[in-house]
Order: C-alpha cells, then sequence, then structure tokens
C-alpha cells in the first residue's frame, strides 16, 4: 500500500479530499502529510450551509496529528474560502480539525484525555510533547465547547457555598446541581452580586424549576436567592453540616475557657480532650470513651454545652416541620438560660434563621456534594501548586468538576 493511501485512511479522509505526499524527517523525528483536494469542487458556507465555489484558498496551515510511532505528525493544507452573499468571505470546514484549531481532534481528545488523567498541565506537556500554552488552549477551547452545549435551565437542587483562592479571605461563590455532584457556575467573591449573576442568566419560568437550595447561613447567598428565586422562602435549607459546625464551635469555646480557668487552679482536668469533644458520641473512638464518661459525671461547663450539642443532633430525624419546630423551641430555651455564653451566642443565630434549617424536614437535602466538590477543587489547586490567575483557575474548575460535554465533533 502506498504511504499516501495509507495515511488517507488513517485520517479518514473522504471525496474531494486526499493525501498529495507524505514526507518523513528521521533526523527531525516528524512525519510532514500533505493533504489536497479535487478541483471544481463546491463548498458549503461554514454559517448558512449554501453550496458554493471555491473563490481562494487560505495561507498554508499546519496541524498536529496522533504520532506516527515515534515521530510526531503534522498535516498540511490550503482551506478554500468561498464568498457568501449573506455572510462574506470565510473559510469553508475541514474534516479533520475545529476551526481555528491548532491539533486535528483525534489529537485534540487524546489532549482532553490525558488532561483528565494527569489531573495537571505540566503533566500533560511532558506525556504528548506539546508546550504549556498549547495544552491550556486545549481545556480552554473544551470548557468553551461544553458550557455552549450545555442545557440553559438550573438544577433542580442546588448547593451554594465558598471556597477560597488564596490566603487572606479572598473567596469565590460555587454553585453546584446537588444530584448531578457538577460545578455548575464559579463567580468571584462570595458578594450578593457574584451570585445574583447566577441567577440572572435564566428566566423567571426557568428559576420555578428549582426545588430547593442548599447554602450556609452567608447573608449574600440568603438576598440573592430570596430575590430571584420564587418561593425562596421555602426552599432554602440551610445546611445542617454548617449549624452542626457553628455548635461544635461553641463547644470549643466552651472547653477554652473553662480549661484556662481550671489551669490557674492547678487543674488539667481538660488538657488534650479538644476533640472528644467534637465527636458525636456514636463516632467516638472506644479508647477515649473511658475518659469521656469520666468528665460528663463531673459538673464541668463543657459537658453542659456538649450534651445540647448532641441533643440538638437528634433534630435532624425529624420529618414533620411542627413536631421539629416545638424541638428547637424547647432546644433554645435550654441554650438561653444555660451559663455559657458561646452556646448563647450561636443559640440566637439559629435562632434568627429557624424557618430556612426547619425546611431540611420537607427537603432533606445537604451541601454534602458541595462539600466534596470543594475537596476536588483543593486537589486541583495544590496539584497545580495554586494559581495565579483567577480565571485560570474557574476554567480547570470547569473543566474537571462541570460535567461538560467536552470533546469536539467532526465537521
Amino acid at each position: 500500500m502506498k504511504d499516501t493511501d495509507l495515511y488517507s485512511r488513517i485520517l479518514g479522509l473522504s471525496d474531494p479530499w486526499f493525501v498529495a505526499d507524505v514526507e518523513l524527517d528521521t533526523a527531525g523525528g516528524r512525519v510532514d502529510v500533505h493533504v489536497d483536494h479535487v478541483a471544481g469542487v463546491r463548498w458549503r458556507c461554514p454559517t448558512c450551509g449554501r453550496e458554493l465555489a471555491c473563490r481562494d484558498h487560505a495561507e498554508p496551515r499546519v496541524w498536529r496529528h496522533l504520532d506516527t510511532c515515534q515521530f510526531k505528525t503534522f498535516l498540511h493544507a490550503r482551506i478554500p474560502r468561498v464568498e457568501c452573499p449573506e455572510h462574506g468571505v470565510l473559510q469553508v470546514r475541514v474534516p479533520w480539525a475545529e476551526a481555528k484549531g491548532r491539533f486535528t481532534l483525534l489529537m485534540e481528545r487524546l489532549i482532553i484525555d490525558v488532561l483528565r488523567e494527569c489531573a495537571t498541565v505540566s503533566g500533560t506537556c511532558r506525556l504528548m510533547r506539546i508546550s504549556w500554552d498549547e495544552a491550556w488552549n486545549v481545556m480552554d477551547r473544551a470548557v468553551r465547547r461544553g458550557q455552549t452545549r450545555k442545557k440553559t435551565t438550573p438544577a433542580r437542587y442546588l448547593g451554594i457555598d465558598e471556597k477560597a483562592f488564596r490566603k487572606g479571605h479572598d473567596y469565590m461563590t460555587v454553585v453546584c446541581d446537588l444530584l448531578g455532584g457538577t460545578v455548575e457556575f464559579v463567580a468571584q467573591d462570595r458578594k450578593t452580586e457574584s451570585l445574583e449573576d447566577y441567577y440572572r442568566q435564566f428566566t423567571a419560568q426557568q428559576l420555578e424549576r428549582i426545588r430547593a437550595v442548599a447554602m450556609d447561613m452567608w447573608e449574600p447567598y440568603f438576598k440573592a436567592t430570596i430575590k430571584h428565586v420564587p418561593d425562596a422562602a421555602h426552599k432554602i435549607v440551610h445546611d445542617r453540616f454548617h449549624i452542626m459546625q457553628h455548635v461544635g464551635q461553641a463547644v470549643d469555646k466552651v472547653r477554652r475557657q473553662e480549661h484556662r480557668e481550671l489551669l490557674r487552679q492547678e487543674d488539667e482536668r481538660l488538657k488534650g480532650t479538644k476533640y472528644i469533644w467534637l465527636y458525636r458520641e456514636e463516632n467516638l473512638p472506644d479508647k477515649h470513651r473511658p475518659t469521656l464518661e469520666a468528665l460528663k459525671a463531673t459538673n464541668l461547663k463543657v459537658a453542659k454545652a456538649w450534651a445540647m450539642k448532641e441533643s440538638l443532633a437528634g433534630l435532624w430525624n425529624y420529618l414533620s416541620v411542627g413536631w421539629a419546630k416545638r424541638f428547637m423551641k424547647r432546644w433554645l430555651t435550654w441554650v438561653r438560660k444555660s451559663d455559657l455564653p458561646p452556646m448563647r451566642k450561636v443559640g440566637e443565630m439559629l435562632s434568627r434563621h429557624l424557618d430556612n434549617i426547619l425546611t431540611f424536614c420537607r427537603h432533606r437535602i445537604t451541601n454534602g456534594a458541595a462539600e466534596g466538590l470543594n475537596s476536588k477543587i483543593m486537589a486541583i489547586k495544590r496539584r497545580a501548586c495554586g494559581y495565579r490567575n483567577r480565571e485560570h483557575f474557574k476554567t480547570a474548575i470547569y473543566f474537571f468538576c462541570g460535567g461538560l460535554d467536552l470533546y469536539p465533533r467532526q465537521a
């Protein structure tokens, strides 16, 4: 078989395209494949599809293709141009590459696969023998391609959380699909406007599709959702894990205050007990149980705070909003009458947000999927040794966590 016929079959070329010549440069480690077309062909306008005669040809283009054994392979061709009465002079589409691409479709698909497996641009560059700019350009094109194809409707169950971009209270807002486990939107900062940019993409009818939104008690997110989502007051669910985190922090503050007081009396009972009080009782390792039982039997303030924390965990078992509200009123009264300022403070916060804490009984969603995605985002950031450019970080999040259709398609 001739080398031209071999590469025509390998490339999947069909009339009017054919391989005119193949050059092998063993010293340079490359194969150059020259593609041409038969004369007298009528080409379709890439915008409207109208068949037109060839006007002229663009300057010769080069595309990187899959390697031939150990040799880099490059395609060369001059792309015909047509003059459409409606859209002007345009280059026709070629079957082996997308418009303005540096790689053939097969090569670009392989680079995307390697990027997803390596999870780093630098590793992909070494394996594929391409530059950092070339690899990043493929990632950026893939994300823009995927976002164009994505359905313009919001997910039914949303999770909203923040993600630190760098130290110093520099945050990004991340919106995810709780059922699909994908990142839907990334915005700079964690202000009301940050989340509003997501909601403004949709019509009022599309926003009605949202059934519930899980978030922490951050006021800007609450305001943006109330403003844009129909009946949001009954759809916002304050995440139970964030709530228990706040209560756990209050328990730890009680422990630290009491530990300082006891140390003045040369009493070290609370030394090294931080995590004993933060565990759920059923999750406490067996080796710590004797210590906890001994401390619970004393009249320690932290033991009272711990009992309040353990009691609050029972809220999440209720299915009826009415019964859950009765439970919370009793719990808040207990906390309010206690002599534990950190617990009273967290009780006041929960009282202010009580209505949207109780919506958990109706929707039973948490931000667990969002937290899982946050861990994945942190791993992406760590493998890349951080991102100086915020837009590059957003692109990487969409690429690895967006659930997008990233691959190019044949013209």
